[in-house]
């Protein structure tokens, strides 16, 4: 009689714990952001997903964004039009900071710039070390190859272009794919359709 108690009470806690496990990456991510699945899906799609044409479009980002542990409501991660339809994972300079500062084998980031006779930023190497690893990671972008013509660019330079060498380095330190990052030179090109 004792056994059969116990045996009931151990299906009763396995039901009430699958009832509670998120059944889709919505609920997943709604249980993560602590807000219910309804109002982060009409939150998403009036905000940082509203390019999403559909419903599978919509999904792809919610798992991509799962997949990373980015949050689309502080904009780590957002909708980008690609170009012939489709939408393209966007990852903000924010989203790229969590991703290298929550790996765990980031064991530190340093800066070095490049200037010209006359002081102007013509380089900026981020190196990025790993706790695995007897030699950093690094990697160098070029003001003349990065320079974009949008208000943020021409108000800080340095600090747009520091932001595109974190970005690349990051990438090649830790291996992250399958995400545009902002500034890339055609992120339409990787849509999802």
């Amino acid at each position: 009689e004792s056994a059969e108690i116990d045996a009931s009470t151990e299906r009763a806690i396995a039901a009430r714990q699958a009832e509670s496990r998120p059944r889709n990456a919505l609920e997943a991510m709604a249980a993560r952001l602590e807000i219910t699945p309804a109002g982060l899906k009409k939150t998403l799609l009036n905000t940082v997903f509203a390019e999403c044409k559909n419903e599978e479009q919509f999904m792809a980002l919610v798992v991509v964004s799962n997949a990373y542990g980015l949050n689309p409501l502080t904009k780590e991660i957002y909708a980008f039009p690609a170009k012939g339809g489709g939408i393209v994972p966007m990852v903000s300079v924010d989203g790229w900071i969590r991703l290298m500062n929550e790996h765990p084998q980031f064991d530190g980031i340093e800066f070095e710039y490049t200037l010209d006779a006359k002081g102007n930023t013509v380089a900026i190497e981020c190196i990025i070390y790993r706790k695995d690893r007897s030699r950093p990671v690094k990697v160098m972008e070029f003001m003349a190859e990065c320079k974009g013509n949008t208000v943020p660019w021409q108000k800080s330079e340095r600090r747009m272009l520091r932001h595109r060498a974190l970005i690349q380095c990051v990438r090649v330190a830790f291996g992250f794919s399958g995400v545009a990052a902002e500034g890339d030179p055609d992120p339409r090109l990787i849509g999802i359709g």
